[in-house]
Parts: structure tokens; C-alpha cells; sequence
């Protein structure tokens, strides 16, 4: 019998098994494939990270402690994970991106810098403002390759313990007060606990009350039109705000892959098995459009693209705490396009919830707010 069975090894679940497996656990870790791989939402090799989060203030504590975890795993893996760009949260003064970003700043004491299109211009002359927009500056802001973090947790969760079995998906769970027992194609395993943290996979596993909706995201690289030196060395991560259309952000290319360019939300949804992974015409035009306007130095075609899988809850924020109906199960799910920078963290304060403790405020995810409210006429 295992202590903790962990269904999922992507980036949140390899960072669980992870944390798990160092406090000494007896740790079984499941994936229908191995990761990492393309299927799912831990690849495309960069991140965003930042600090003055515009989502909600509350993630800030957090976010502080990801860059600590982050900077110990560089340490233990022996590899670079994490390289600081700066970052532009670009939109008009009361727009979400740029009010939430300077909001967080101010409550946390983060330092960050209010631009004019002017100061844009000449600090970043790649990109185009309009005259009634605004950038926030983060310097702290970078870039993250999920690949080598994904494989960096597997490898030293692997060395710490924990048995990782990979593609064997994971068919039925059944829970108990106190004990769990998996079903997969090999066979049946029993735990004390355990943490589904399967991602696009997580809402055939939670089923109700749990409110999971996947949805297709294409990501495109461009190449710079002229002075790519320039670009792979100067370009900050960037998130602009557009109102009720879909933000559109990038990613510098640090290693010569081109800029990394997409719309955060607004894709198709459905079945993260049936989703098409190829990426066509109608994904490029409105990207080619707005990068014509906005980032007019960059070829108007790209290089390549590439389809990853957000898990969204209705309000954009996570589903992390213990099941509301079976006490021997964490979940960790619904990271809703933005969860990849919190791994680590989000690995520390899951493996607490498994052991009793809950040293991180996470009553913002509480997974039982989207149950219907009881006892009322």
C-alpha cells in the first residue's frame, strides 16, 4: 500500500510527486502518457513568469515562493529553468491587465514602472502602443521552459523515492474515509491518499460538482524581420489587454526559436482526445493581423505552431484543497491557462494538504465554491 498515489505527471503532478517523495512518502505516480510530451499543457517550450499578478493579489504570496522553488530546483537539476526578460503588461490605465498588475505591486510592495507609449517606444522600439495606452514594466517577469522542468521533477522525484509508472491511464478511483483504490489497465492500487492532478484529463475523473472545461490554444512563432540579435536579446514577455476580445501575449525566443506569439482564451472547446492538433489558416490571420499592428517588425508568417490545453473553472481560478466530499483526496486541477509558473509552489502546498497542514492561504481555490448552496428555500 502506497502512501499517496499521484494520477497525473505533468507539471503540477511532477512537482507534487516531487515534494512528496523528498519528505520521505512512499509516493505511485500515473500517467496515461509520458511525460514530457506535446498532448497536453506543459509543453512549447517557454512559460511566462511574473509577479504583479493581475488575475488577483492573493496569488502574489504564491508567486513569491515560486521563484524561491524554482531557483532550488535550478540548483538541484544542475540546469537553467527560469531566465528573467522583464515583462509589459500593455493595455489602457483602467483596462484588467494593467490596473490588476499595478494593484498587486502596490499591495505586495513589488517594483514596477508605469510607461508611456513614448517610453515604450524607445526602451522597446519593437512595439506599437496607442496613444491611450500604458505598459506596466516588471523586471522581475521571465520565461520558463516546461519541458526541462517537467523532466527535471520527474527525474529528481525518481531519485527521491517515488515509483513513477507512465502510459497507464488511469480508469476509475474509489475513496474511502481514510484510503483510496485505483483502477488502471495493469491493476488495482490502494493508498492513504491521493492527488488528481491530471489536467485536461481531470474532468473525466471529477466529474460533478466540478465545473472543468478544456479548451484549445494555439501558439505560433514568428521570426523577426530584421535584427533577430536584437530580438532574442532585448524582448521582454508580454501580456495585452483588448478588452472583451482575448489578450494577446509573447514570449522572447532565447535560443533562436523565433517569438513566441498567441490569444490567451477564446478557443474551441471539447474533448482534450478530439481536439484537433493542427494548426491551421484560421488560427494564423488573427494573430498575423494583430502583429501587423501591434509588432510590426516580425514576419507575418510563421515558423511553426503548436496546440496546448487549458483546463478552465468559471471564474479562472484554480481548484486546489481536498475533495469536499472525500476527505483522502487533494485536488489539483482547473489551472485555467495560467498555473505552469506556480508548479513548484503549488507541489509544496498540495503535499501539506496531503499530510494534514495548510501553510499557504489557498481559500481562493477552494474546490467546494462552485457546489450548490444547501439549506436555502
Amino acid at each position: 500500500m502506497y502512501d499517496v498515489i499521484v494520477v497525473g505527471l505533468g507539471g503540477m503532478g511532477g512537482a507534487i510527486a516531487y515534494h512528496l517523495a523528498r519528505r520521505g512518502r512512499r509516493v505511485l505516480g500515473l500517467d496515461r502518457l509520458a511525460p514530457p510530451h506535446d498532448a497536453g499543457s506543459s509543453h512549447g517550450q517557454s512559460r511566462i513568469i511574473r509577479q504583479a499578478y493581475f488575475e488577483d493579489p492573493a496569488y502574489v504570496p504564491l508567486l513569491l515562493r515560486a521563484y524561491e522553488l524554482w531557483e532550488a530546483l535550478e540548483r538541484d537539476a544542475g540546469e537553467t529553468l527560469l531566465v528573467k526578460t522583464g515583462g509589459l503588461m500593455i493595455g489602457t490605465p483602467d483596462s484588467d491587465i494593467v490596473a490588476g498588475s499595478t494593484e498587486s505591486a502596490r499591495r505586495h510592495g513589488l517594483k514596477y514602472r508605469m510607461l508611456s507609449p513614448e517610453d515604450v517606444g524607445r526602451w522597446f522600439p519593437a512595439f506599437r502602443l496607442e496613444p491611450h495606452e500604458v505598459a506596466v514594466y516588471e523586471e522581475e517577469a521571465g520565461v520558463l521552459f516546461p519541458e526541462k522542468a517537467v523532466a527535471a521533477h520527474l527525474r529528481l522525484a525518481r531519485a527521491a523515492g517515488a515509483e513513477l509508472r507512465l502510459n497507464e491511464p488511469v480508469e476509475s478511483w474509489v475513496a474511502g474515509p481514510s484510503s483510496v483504490s485505483v483502477r488502471t489497465p495493469a491493476g488495482r492500487y490502494q493508498a492513504e491518499r491521493l492527488v488528481l492532478a491530471a489536467g485536461a484529463w481531470n474532468p473525466r475523473l471529477l466529474g460533478a460538482p466540478f465545473p472543468l472545461e478544456v479548451e484549445r490554444q494555439v501558439s505560433l512563432w514568428f521570426r523577426p524581420a530584421e535584427r533577430p540579435d536584437w530580438f532574442e536579446k532585448n524582448f521582454p514577455v508580454f501580456i495585452w489587454d483588448r478588452g472583451a476580445e482575448p489578450a494577446l501575449y509573447g514570449l522572447p525566443g532565447l535560443h533562436g526559436e523565433g517569438i513566441k506569439v498567441g490569444l490567451h482564451h477564446g478557443g474551441q472547446l471539447g474533448d482534450p482526445d478530439r481536439l484537433s492538433r493542427q494548426v491551421g489558416e484560421d488560427d494564423i490571420e488573427p494573430v498575423r493581423r494583430l502583429l501587423a499592428r501591434r509588432i510590426p517588425l516580425l514576419d507575418p508568417d510563421p515558423v511553426r505552431g503548436a496546440v496546448c490545453l487549458y483546463t478552465n473553472t468559471p471564474d479562472r481560478h484554480f481548484l486546489v484543497g481536498v475533495h469536499p466530499d472525500h476527505p483522502a483526496v487533494v485536488l489539483a486541477a482547473g489551472f485555467s491557462g495560467h498555473g505552469f509558473k506556480f508548479c513548484p509552489v503549488i507541489g509544496e502546498a498540495v503535499a501539506d494538504l496531503v499530510e494534514g497542514k495548510e501553510r499557504r492561504d489557498l481559500a481562493l481555490f477552494d474546490p467546494g465554491r462552485f457546489r450548490p448552496a444547501r439549506g436555502r428555500a
